[in-house]
């Protein structure tokens, strides 16, 4: 029997980024249906691996179109620790509805920087830091939507900040470089094909502008999770 001593422990942070426009109903439903055993699931997947996780703290991104959508363009909550905040975390992602968005592209990028800039745990000396980012839709020029009242003042003022934001092994202001991870399941398309191609860290799985990741299914979201910590 292998022993645990070498096991290696890990503290892990999560931000699922949820493009909540209409079209994106699926995978809304998919994410709804299993918030309430995603921890165990997440932690029996892990000891198959053989990972100790220490701590698990998830993070809930809804977004849509700022100009299109106003105060509903953007939601963003603290972190859940899971699973003492089971409940809360499963509340809030019921409370999720796909609606909205105005134009085909959306404000995910804006979403992206309000994830980057999560208060993310410095504790443990495994830490994994991961973005999960939902959409079919391209996405506007960050400062897009700047003349809606509801616009964030703190943005990133266009991409080359957001990417010092993502940062490198010499430039690291929000997030670990070691322990960073980004997951796209985007179209390759305006936004994002500068980030698949240019970005470190990344994972990309492509998906079908304006389809709704209809082939998209819960094991493939764990596993995806699973493979980056």
């Amino acid at each position: 029997m292998a022993s645990n001593y070498h096991r290696l422990t890990y503290t892990v942070d999560i931000v699922f980024c949820i493009d909540s426009t209409g079209s994106m109903d699926n995978v809304i439903d998919i994410v709804k249906e299993n918030a309430l055993h995603f921890y165990d699931d997440l932690m029996k997947a892990m000891e198959e691996k053989n990972k100790s996780v220490n701590s698990v703290r998830i993070k809930i991104i809804s977004f849509r179109d700022y100009l299109a959508d106003g105060k509903d363009a953007m939601m963003a909550t603290d972190f859940f620790t899971l699973p003492e905040q089971s409940a809360e975390f499963s509340n809030t992602v019921q409370s999720i509805e796909a609606f909205g968005g105005g134009d085909e592209p959306e404000d995910g990028l804006e979403a992206l920087a309000f994830a980057i800039r999560s208060k993310w745990s410095t504790e443990g000396t495994k830490k994994r830091q991961i973005i999960v980012m939902w959409s079919d839709a391209s996405a506007h020029p960050l400062g897009y939507g700047s003349s809606s009242p509801y616009y964030p003042k703190s943005m990133a003022k266009n991409f080359s900040e957001l990417t010092d934001w993502w940062g490198d092994r010499q430039n690291q202001p929000y997030i670990n470089y070691s322990a960073k991870r980004l997951i796209l399941y985007t179209p390759k398309l305006s936004g994002w094909d500068e980030i698949i191609r240019n970005w470190d860290g990344v994972v990309h799985y492509p998906s079908e502008a304006g389809k709704g990741l209809e082939n998209l299914d819960y094991q493939e979201i764990l596993s995806s999770i699973v493979q980056s910590v």
